[in-house]
């Protein structure tokens, strides 16, 4: 049996005859940037989220950019991340010119921890980002009890998390503004890079409209700061299709989340990931963790061990995220140690995404953990 990461062929066969026509009209008609489609999904995407206002762009990394840049962090400016996440999150601050400052991330949610952001704030803190990993959502209450005890304004990073919930809201709606991505393995993807802004500011949200398309809200007048962040018409269509089958493949996400679940269960060498019970998990990636062993000997189970064993049984797998932020080169004129966020760096070690997709079969999840079981065993 062969076990791919993700299918996305499998998913646009499913699509494919929604999607076809929407795209030869856009052939068709050449309006290729910014038209009729995009406007359609952000209305869209909008209501799934519960928020006012939507603009797409370019990438989620786009996204993060313009949410800081239309809040005003610039230069001096401190901008709070947690450690554990893509690199995209920081670049939200670091493009706006400020320094990110990155907190450790709770054991269990593997989101930034509360309980450590207190410690990380100064003066010159103006921002705290909230990513909603692997497609749990953020203790965001705790987030903002602490952002609202200093002022400092809370942002969403959703790239990982469409239409997932924290205690009944949507992830998107929980602070001043969001980012998404719709990169194609994303839960929603596009035929390329597409991301999308929300917020329920009306102010806020026509500055991102003029900002994503050079400061502009008239053709050649240019009110603020602005930059090319326009959603293409191709996404915003492909977008528009996905969309509406999202709510179902989200619920398959959850079914195979479940199947692993129970058939992982038992298997003392590993962690599974806990879904809070405050939350609805819409499991972008289903992340476990192999425990480090003390063992050195060359019987020893590791993680870069297990994975070999799964790719020489055709089984595919993942890393998210082998080197924290704080670690990267990058960062380094930061300071941070090894050491200095150490559950962001056990994660880093132990953790592995297994295969996740709507269209994986109960047979696939059983034969990935038959696999991963024997590992153990033998």
């Amino acid at each position: 049996m062969n076990v791919p990461f993700m299918d996305l062929k499998a998913q646009y066969n499913i699509i494919k005859d929604e999607v076809t026509p929407r795209i030869e009209h856009i052939f068709e008609n050449t309006a290729y940037v910014s038209g009729k489609g995009v406007a359609a999904f952000e209305q869209e995407f909008a209501m799934a989220h519960n928020v006012k206002y939507c603009s797409g762009v370019s990438s989620g990394t786009d996204g993060n950019h313009m949410v800081l840049w239309a809040l005003g962090i610039g230069p001096g400016d401190e901008v709070i991340i947690p450690a554990n996440t893509f690199i995209a999150t920081a670049w939200g601050a670091t493009l706006c010119g400020a320094t990110p400052v990155f907190v450790d991330c709770n054991p269990v949610s593997y989101n930034l921890d509360p309980n450590k952001l207190e410690m990380a704030i100064t003066p010159k803190t103006k921002a705290i980002v909230a990513v909603h990993l692997y497609g749990q959502p953020a203790d965001m209450d705790s987030i903002q009890a602490v952002a609202d005890k200093h002022n400092i304004t809370v942002v969403e990073d959703c790239a990982q998390a469409h239409l997932s919930e924290y205690k009944g809201r949507k992830v998107g709606s929980l602070a001043k503004a969001a980012s998404f991505s719709f990169y194609p393995g994303k839960n929603l993807g596009a035929f390329g890079e597409a991301g999308a802004v929300v917020t329920n500011d009306e102010a806020l949200a026509a500055t991102f409209k003029m900002m994503r398309d050079h400061g502009s809200e008239q053709k050649y007048t240019h009110k603020v700061f602005g930059h090319n962040y326009r959603m293409e018409e191709l996404q915003g269509n492909v977008l528009s299709v996905k969309l509406k089958h999202l709510d179902s493949w989200t619920q398959k996400r959850r079914a195979a989340a479940d199947t692993y679940r129970k058939n992982l269960q038992g298997i003392n060498q590993i962690i599974v990931p806990e879904e809070l019970p405050e939350n609805k998990h819409v499991y972008h990636l289903f992340v476990i963790q192999v425990k480090t062993s003390n063992n050195d000997s060359e019987n020893a189970h590791t993680r870069e061990g297990l994975q070999r064993f799964l790719k020489d049984n055709n089984i595919a797998s993942g890393l998210h995220y082998p080197i924290p932020l704080h670690l990267q080169p990058c960062f380094e004129y930061l300071g941070y140690q090894k050491g200095d966020l150490p559950v962001s760096e056990t994660l880093a070690k132990q953790c592995l995404s297994l295969p996740m997709f709507p269209e994986l079969t109960e047979a696939q999840i059983q034969y990935v953990c038959e696999n991963i079981r024997n590992y153990f065993t033998t």
